[in-house]
């Protein structure tokens, strides 16, 4: 049996050697600090909580070896997607971190698997720029922000998008900002704007796919929700209580909860009893192996954890670890 994890975090190395040579990184510049100091970009401030961060392929594999992990999909840290940048700016990142990635992956072909970053501030860019990366650098699709400068994904400027990726058989992975996101502005003790508000984030945009009609419209489009979608499933009931009462506003023919089992979401649930509820709701070939490489603090590592699930039977537990991103990934 082997184990493919979708959620495994990249900060480019040229991002690192911009560091060491004290340079700014596609406008971002690092300032000293405790650990590995703090990035600063697009108003945002982004500190690294673990030191694996700085990891070159051979030590990722190193530790991939030692949580049993076989292929790890690689995607970048998502405070540097660079949305804020103006659209050549934003398509000189998404080109040099894509190309980095793609090495990568071409060293190393059975470990490691690859989503691209896109310039999202211009969808053209986006489109163009996902086309190459499946085409000529052999990534399986995307990982993008659960909005875009405040836009949200059912506006109709996104469809073009949703339209080429359902053509091109492209993945969308979507993943919140864990140290800026809007509860941070609400409160920010407490570190809940990470343990509470990053999975808020997702289950906007997973409501935002689904009542907005981005599903509808793109029926074969593959998307995966980080985290587990958050509480987007728990919530289903009132998204279609809320749809039922409102039809003047609603955009698709069916209640929100007949679209849930069209998305993928990971394990990245924080307990057994929430990822219990999520196959429940969306069945056991929506759901796959999530680690957040290397920011969750896995003990001793995420695969060991499905496999202790109780919960689970051990066709779940394989249908989870591997035998469901291989088939979406082709992998």
């Amino acid at each position: 049996m082997k184990t493919i994890d979708i959620h495994a975090h990249l900060v480019p190395r040229s991002l690192w050697h911009a560091v060491d040579a004290r340079t700014e990184w596609h406008g971002f510049r690092h300032e000293p600090g405790d650990g590995l100091g703090t990035v600063v970009g697009g108003g945002m401030r982004t500190g690294f909580t673990s030191p694996k961060v700085r990891y070159g392929p051979e030590e990722r594999l190193k530790d991939m070896d030692a949580q049993g992990v076989d292929i790890q999909v690689l995607s970048i840290h998502t405070p540097f997607f660079g949305y804020h940048l103006d659209a050549a700016q934003g398509r000189a990142l998404a080109r040099e971190v894509n190309d980095e990635i793609a090495a990568t992956v071409g060293g190393w072909p059975t470990r490691f698997s690859g989503l691209a970053t896109l310039p999202m501030q211009d969808v053209k860019s986006a489109i163009d720029e996902l086309e190459r990366a499946m085409t000529k650098l052999g990534l399986k699709g995307a990982e993008l922000d659960t909005q875009v400068n405040g836009a949200q994904w059912d506006e109709p400027k996104f469809l073009p998008f949703f339209k080429a990726a359902e053509a091109m058989g492209a993945v969308l992975f979507y993943h919140p900002q864990p140290q800026n996101n809007f509860l941070r502005e609400r409160i920010p003790r407490h570190g809940l704007f990470n343990s509470l508000g990053v999975i808020l984030d997702d289950a906007i945009v997973t409501a935002v796919l689904i009542c907005g009609g981005v599903l509808e419209a793109c029926p074969d489009l593959r998307v995966c929700i980080a985290h587990g979608g958050g509480p987007a499933c728990y919530a289903m009931g009132r998204l279609d209580r809320a749809w039922a009462r409102l039809p003047e506003v609603s955009r698709t023919p069916q209640p929100p909860s007949a679209y849930q089992r069209r998305l993928y979401y990971d394990t990245v649930t924080g307990s057994e009893e929430a990822l219990r509820f999520l196959i429940d709701r969306v069945g056991i070939d929506r759901v796959v192996l999530g680690s957040d490489w290397p920011f969750v603090p896995w003990h001793p590592s995420p695969v060991t954890w499905v496999q202790s699930l109780k919960s689970l039977t051990q066709e779940e537990k394989e249908k989870i670890l591997w035998r469901n991103l291989e088939a979406l990934l082709k992998v």
